[in-house]
Formats: C-alpha cells, structure tokens, sequence
C-alpha cells in the first residue's frame, strides 16, 4: 500500500497531493481539480478533518460566513476583485471574455454538457461525467446556452 509523500491522480484526472498512510490520504493533502480548483485539508484515515476549497479564480469558500452570491450582492469574484466593466457591457461569467459554448450545449460550470448525450465534457473537450436526471433538470433550468443572445440598444442615429 500506498505510504509517505506522493501523488496519486483519480479517474476523474482530479489529483492528490501528500501524505498516505496505509493507501490512505493521511496528513497534510491536496486534491487539484482539472478545472483548477483545489482542497486542501488535514486528513485522518481517508476523511477530511478541516481543509479550505480554493476555487480556480482564487475565491476561497468559507461554510460559516459565505456571502458570495448570496441574494444580496450577485456579482461575479472578478467584478469583487476588479470592479463592474462600464455600462451596457454585461459579463455573463465569472471567466471574461467567457467561453464559447459549442452548438446545442450549455455551460455548467466546470464543462460543456450536451442533452442529447447527457454527456459533460471539460473546457479542453474530455470526457468528466454523465449527467443524472437532476443534474440534467438543473442544467436546462439554470445554465447558459450556446444560443443565448445578448442584445443591446441602439440608439437611432
């Protein structure tokens, strides 16, 4: 089994960092999404005693006093960070510009998810899942689609 300080990386392409014990993440760890988010956490055993996500942009969740997003202030951790671009230009992602939506699929967040296949594939195009029915159901409801456009006014001249 797996002992000392390594590296194992998941099926899923998400990578450990760390200390393992007995196959098991032990110690001082940190999981790499392939999106660019990470976990780092103190570990006993395989379970996570105290860690912090850090989200690809360098947002960190904090589960006591989070209120990015919250109902009261919507905007983006770029627009946190950088301030609101000038009027009548929207950001539509947390990314800027945001990434083009190839033809009939939506943006989920971390990929592309095609509803004809229920497939979600990364933003480099590789394979991360199969949606389940209410991962589908939210998808259609709530994400952005290549075919959403936004129009502005244009003033007569």
């Amino acid at each position: 089994r797996m002992e000392g300080f390594g590296s194992y990386t998941l099926p899923t392409g998400t990578e450990y960092r760390g200390s393992l014990w007995d196959g098991m993440f032990h110690g001082k760890g940190e999981l790499q999404r392939p999106s660019g988010g990470g976990y780092r956490a103190l570990w006993d055993r395989g379970v996570a005693t105290q860690g912090k996500y850090t989200f690809s942009d360098g947002l960190e969740y904090e589960e006591e006093k989070w209120h990015y997003c919250d109902g009261y202030d919507r905007r983006f951790y770029t627009e946190i960070c950088s301030g609101f671009k000038p009027p009548g230009i929207p950001q539509l992602t947390n990314l800027d510009p945001p990434k083009i939506i190839p033809e009939g699929c939506y943006d989920c967040g971390d990929g592309f998810y095609n509803p004809k296949t229920r497939v979600v594939i990364s933003y480099k195009r590789k394979f991360l899942r199969n949606a389940d029915n209410d991962e589908h159901e939210w998808i259609l409801r709530t994400c952005r689609k290549a075919w959403d456009l936004t129009t502005e006014h244009k003033p007569k001249p």
